[in-house]
């Protein structure tokens, strides 16, 4: 990148773990963290908003070390860099924020150190960052992601020719993806992992097909996270049962939680949403949908943006 430019990225929110898709299946959404960023003498990422405030400003930064991790893998340092940050996805529920800062921080590293990383690259970088591909994946390529994870490898499918309406329902309370895998099993029985591999594979058939109903029957048969998850996750319950009555087809734990999401088909979600607000006034509805463009990079001229004011 040249002096004078700055380069503008926008990287959509994820949900992960749809339904039986454990650490394989994801989808982005239009929530969107953006970072602005130019060369400078030194570090400075400059928050929009009050939520992102909380976030070190200088070096120590997360997507400023993940942007120096990514230069450094590739025998470049990363220079210095003043970047302003915001973002719509809201923090530790469970909608990828932490998925589209990696993405946002290896997009930052290709963009000032002219890396020129293939797509592939970009995805094999995250999805190790992150641990999984669903979330990563989904904030790089856009659409419906359905991807596997292996030492030797990163393999993912990004479709994006499926619609229909999504509702978050996102508490005011947050949750760690730490505190919510410690509930899992730490083994199966080989009977029990070939009937969930089974309902994770009959839910994407369905979602090709466009059979919805179908598609939230698995949903709700889930045996991967659900099951174990629904203590940490009160009003899961609760969605599950009223959901369908509001016009949704589906319900899903978006990733670790809490948020919650039902999908609807396209138009219902207006609804749906209103259904849902009267059920939990004290939570947030979010009608979303899929974005099928996945992340974007713009390289401007600093003379063409007009700079927000910060906080």
């Amino acid at each position: 990148m040249n002096e004078g430019e700055m380069v503008v990225i926008k990287v959509p929110g994820s949900t992960a773990n749809l339904g039986p898709g454990f650490d394989s299946i994801g989808l982005a959404l239009n929530l969107y963290l953006t970072l602005e960023a130019e060369k400078a003498d030194k570090f400075e990422m400059i928050p929009l908003s009050e939520a992102l405030s909380i976030y070190p400003s200088d070096e120590s930064n997360f997507i400023f070390q993940v942007a120096m991790d990514t230069a450094k893998k590739y025998g470049r340092e990363l220079p210095g860099c003043k970047a302003r940050i915001s973002s719509e996805i809201p923090l530790t529920r469970g909608l990828g924020s932490s998925a589209a800062a990696i993405v946002a921080g290896i997009e930052l590293a290709d963009a000032l150190c002219g890396l020129q990383l293939t797509q592939y690259e970009k995805l094999e970088l995250s999805s190790r960052m992150e641990g999984h591909p669903d979330n990563a994946g989904a904030s790089l390529l856009g659409g419906l992601v359905i991807g596997c994870l292996s030492e030797e490898e990163v393999s993912v499918q990004s479709i994006k020719n499926i619609e229909f309406d999504i509702i978050a329902i996102v508490p005011k309370e947050e949750l760690l993806t730490k505190e919510s895998r410690g509930v899992l099993p730490s083994e199966w029985s080989f009977r029990e992992a070939v009937q969930a591999g089974a309902v994770g594979n009959v839910m994407v058939a369905a979602l090709l097909s466009g059979n919805y109903t179908l598609a939230g029957k698995m949903m709700s048969g889930d045996l991967f996270h659900h099951p174990y998850r629904k203590k940490m996750v009160p009003h899961l319950e609760v969605i599950e049962k009223a959901a369908p009555g509001l016009g949704a087809f589906g319900v899903t734990l978006s990733g670790a939680g809490p948020a919650v999401l039902c999908l609807a088909e396209t138009g219902c979600a207006p609804a749906v949403a209103e259904g849902l607000r009267r059920l939990l006034p004290d939570m947030e509805i979010m009608p979303l949908k899929i974005d099928q463009e996945g992340c974007t990079v713009l390289k401007k001229s600093l003379a063409e943006l007009e700079i927000p004011h910060t906080i």
